[in-house]
């Protein structure tokens, strides 16, 4: 039985590209912290344009986008999150 593919060789390499680019988050447009504890929510993290749970290639460079973990986290599967500002809930 295969492992999971995202703690493959291919995986690592394409998480080690994206982050050798130290792009800024491509959901809310603002820096990423690549040097925080990949547990901190504003950690780099790859996020996949189209998610994989909707058909999206978990290898595709084109697919492959730089993200905080707290925007990608926010995001989920859905594909309509560019630019949208990160919400926080109500108090009311």
């Amino acid at each position: 039985m295969a492992g999971n593919p995202r703690n493959g060789r291919p995986y690592r390499r394409l998480v080690d590209w994206l982050r050798a680019q130290r792009l800024p988050c491509w959901i809310c447009g603002h820096n990423i912290g690549y040097e925080l504890d990949a547990r901190h929510p504003l950690s780099f993290t790859l996020d996949h344009l189209v998610p994989l749970s909707r058909g999206g290639a978990l290898l595709d460079r084109t697919n492959a986008r730089a993200a905080h973990r707290r925007c990608n986290s926010s995001k989920g599967n859905r594909t309509d999150a560019r630019r949208q500002p990160v919400r926080s809930s109500r108090r009311w």
